[in-house]
């Protein structure tokens, strides 16, 4: 069971690294002139491509894997995916305008906005430990974007677009573990990035229309693909059955240090220490949460 936890923890820290790494080359393909709109579906395009690929692959080495879906059942996930499509415009809008530190933070708040989501549709209010995480949430917010520091320069625009990514990344967990949970991982896969897919090929229309620079496919586009779109998902859904969603959730909240770490190196993102201890804050806030005893 240890060794089975440790695997798994392993996968979804892989996973979670990989998503820390993608507002930090969407800043640098910024830096070389390329939009938001050709980031963002270079990434979906070869993320869809991808998925094909393996799920063919899978199905032609292995015929259980061939499983029928409905058109209930398809049309579900490609509507589901649509959040994530979301979640990549409105995140990758944001870093246009703000720090990658603060982006993450922002995008991180999916922490207090889930518990207010199962409170809506579940009825059930959150426990002590869980109010008390939400507020930890918040406070570390305030610090670890400079909130109070530097309230009359913060970039309105940038945190606009940070808490919408945040609504969307909800809306994208919340799908990734309540839909069609019977159908194989990546085949689930596939068709909510094809959601995601047709999102951001109908927001940013168009830029396909005008002359699409080619060359991010292969100097940007592979790698958002596969740090954004292929192992994440495959990596998550190994490793959360090995731990259970309370494990997996904290190790996954190691997203926030890579990204910002990542932003320091390659960037040269400056980082305060009171906005390392609003971060210190809100990742004790994800390990509470989670925490399986109760110590409160």
């Amino acid at each position: 069971m240890k060794n089975n936890a440790l695997k798994g923890s392993l996968y979804i820290a892989l996973g979670a690294s990989s998503y820390g790494m993608l507002a930090t080359f969407v800043k640098i393909a910024y830096q070389q002139n390329y939009t938001t709109a050709e980031v963002t579906l270079s990434q979906y395009a070869l993320g869809f491509l991808g998925l094909l690929i393996l799920n063919l692959f899978q199905k032609k080495n292995s015929p259980s894997s061939s499983q029928k879906m409905g058109l209930k059942s398809t049309l579900k996930l490609i509507i589901a995916g649509s959040s994530l499509g979301l979640t990549s415009t409105f995140y990758y809008l944001s870093v246009q305008y703000i720090p990658v530190s603060a982006a993450i933070v922002l995008l991180m708040q999916t922490v207090w906005i889930g518990a207010v989501l199962e409170t809506i549709l579940y009825r059930k209010f959150p426990n002590q430990r869980k109010i008390i995480s939400i507020v930890l949430v918040l406070i570390g917010t305030l610090l670890a974007v400079n909130l109070i520091k530097e309230t009359a320069v913060i970039n309105w625009k940038g945190f606009l677009y940070g808490m919408l990514a945040a609504l969307s990344y909800t809306a994208t967990m919340y799908s990734s573990n309540n839909i069609e949970l019977h159908l194989p991982p990546l085949k689930r896969s596939l068709y909510m990035i094809l959601g995601g897919l047709i999102v951001v090929s109908f927001i940013f229309h168009s830029s396909i229309n005008q002359e699409f620079p080619f060359g991010i496919l292969l100097k940007w586009g592979i790698l958002l693909s596969l740090f954004g779109t292929i192992l994440p998902p495959l990596l998550f859904t190994k490793g959360m059955p090995l731990t259970g969603m309370g494990l997996g959730a904290i190790v996954a909240s190691v997203e926030i240090p890579v990204s910002i770490f990542i932003a320091y190196i390659w960037l040269s993102e400056p980082v305060s220490l009171l906005q390392w201890f609003g971060i210190v804050l809100i990742l004790f806030a994800v390990v509470l949460m989670n925490l399986q005893k109760k110590i409160i």
